[in-house]
């Protein structure tokens, strides 16, 4: 655990349609924390790739990963608490996010199958197709026991979610840190 002044990143992961912006986004303007959408940081043929229907290979992922991480790093050094979406679907995707990161803290978004189909059915103007689902919960691994993380069932409101996620982080507002 960091000292309570040091930066202090949370990377909302789950797979596709779980919820991983919308908590983001709750987190980071609860907090007061920067956050970025990790989807904004793949490289166009990885986008394009999903697009068409492509699952990602583990060779897609790490450059994508890696640039996550540079911008963890940049955000520690300027000092800034920071609230992250990631898919780190892998335990050995998680491990090079949080290599050399302490403040690193991960919130899986876990939801049943159906109701990432009925989002997914729902969704509009994202490029990752409902067809991909699968593929993610294929190579979807539980954070362990001793992963820095929580696992949090998207399920109620955005607010009860939100509460859930607070609670469970033991995050409590305006720039704290766990």
């Amino acid at each position: 655990m960091t000292s309570p002044s040091a930066p202090q990143f949370v990377i909302v992961m789950g797979v596709s349609g779980s919820g991983k912006t919308t908590v983001a986004e709750g987190l980071a303007e609860h907090l007061g924390w920067t956050y970025v959408e990790g989807d904004d940081l793949h490289p166009a043929a990885n986008v394009e790739k999903m697009r068409n229907g492509i699952p990602l290979t583990d060779q897609d992922r790490w450059p994508w990963l890696r640039k996550i991480g540079e911008w963890i790093d940049e955000q520690e050094g300027e000092g800034k608490s920071a609230v992250i979406t990631c898919s780190a679907l892998k335990r050995t995707y998680r491990d090079l996010l949080r290599e050399g990161r302490p403040g690193v803290t991960f919130c899986h978004v876990d939801v049943s199958r159906e109701e990432l189909e009925r989002r997914l059915a729902e969704r509009k103007g994202h490029y990752m197709p409902a067809s991909l689902l699968q593929s993610q919960l294929d190579t979807l691994e539980e954070l362990s026991e001793d992963e820095p993380g929580v696992i949090v069932e998207s399920t109620g409101g955005q607010e009860a979610v939100l509460r859930e996620v607070l609670k469970a982080l033991n995050l409590h507002g305006e720039g704290s840190a766990t």
